[in-house]
């Protein structure tokens, strides 16, 4: 954490956004206790300068605070950032945030915007309401960062690309982790347990029964459990390890559909290629040729 301050606002093209998201700024900060924030002010447009005072801008970033503490306001609401902690904006909604003037704190910031961003919150999976996660101290969020800065003051072909897909990381782990904090007690041994299971069981059909009578666990509990692990009940998760594992028998080409249906614990070939299709949008046979197209 030793490299020196730097902030970049990026340009795109129009073949970037074919990608359905661009990156456009980032940049590191070390503010000293008592510095006058934000730091650096000559190297910022006007619209980012009132960010410790009340700001709003026309895309999402991404700040990082892995050393130092201080607050944000976000929509009329206050949070109090720790070091460890990371914190979303959001376009056009009011915010501010600045650190704590006898702490100072180290920030790494992404900005990006696009389509595939705006489906995110329009699904809830990102939200103004919950902006702030405290994923805590994380190299490999600061490996993300600084990836991501290399990317940028290079800039080799396809740079946006590489940069929006290390953004993308970068909230999948902040997520990942998140969920993982708020799992209580033994639930992450219940989840492996549970997927283990099905795992081993992928050749009859399934029965959440049996699986909570393994488990010892009441069902209700363990679809809750399980899919506040894994974003899927078990029954879900049950079909995409069937998915998957009909793709393998496919692709060696021994075995016939109906083969592979009774293989995986299905009774009817016909409702096993519809629910194929279904999760992967062809039929197995259209899938397979697809397969030895690409190979």
């Amino acid at each position: 954490m030793s490299d020196p301050d730097f902030s970049l606002y990026l340009t795109h093209s129009a073949e970037d956004e074919n990608w359905q998201m661009v990156c456009t700024n980032v940049g590191r900060n070390r503010i000293a206790p008592g510095l006058a924030y934000p730091p650096h002010r000559e190297n910022h447009p006007e619209n980012f300068l009132s960010v410790g005072v009340d700001r709003r801008i026309n895309e999402y970033q991404m700040v990082y605070i892995p050393t130092g503490r201080g607050t944000l306001k976000m929509d009329g609401r206050h949070y109090a950032v720790e070091a460890g902690s990371l914190f979303i904006l959001f376009p056009h909604i009011g915010h501010a945030y600045h650190p704590d003037p006898h702490t100072g704190w180290t920030e790494l910031w992404v900005g990006f915007r696009g389509p595939q961003v705006d489906a995110l919150l329009v699904s809830g999976v990102i939200s103004p309401t919950c902006p702030i996660f405290h994923p805590g101290y994380q190299s490999r969020l600061i490996s993300s960062f600084q990836s991501i800065f290399e990317q940028v003051q290079s800039q080799p072909p396809l740079y946006q690309f590489r940069v929006c897909a290390e953004v993308m990381r970068l909230l999948a782990e902040t997520l990942s982790r998140e969920r993982l904090a708020r799992q209580p007690g033994r639930s992450q041994e219940i989840a492996e347990q549970a997927k283990s299971f099905i795992e081993g069981h992928i050749h009859a059909a399934f029965d959440l029964e049996c699986l909570g009578a393994e488990l010892r666990i009441p069902l209700p509990q363990l679809n809750k459990i399980f899919k506040s692990y894994t974003g899927m009940t078990p029954y879900q998760y049950c079909i995409h390890v069937k998915i998957n594992r009909a793709k393998e028998i496919l692709a060696t080409g021994k075995c016939s559909m109906k083969e592979i249906c009774w293989q995986l614990g299905f009774d009817d070939p016909y409702y096993f290629s519809r629910l194929f299709k279904k999760k992967t949008g062809f039929s197995p046979s259209q899938w397979n040729a697809l397969r030895r197209l690409a190979n």
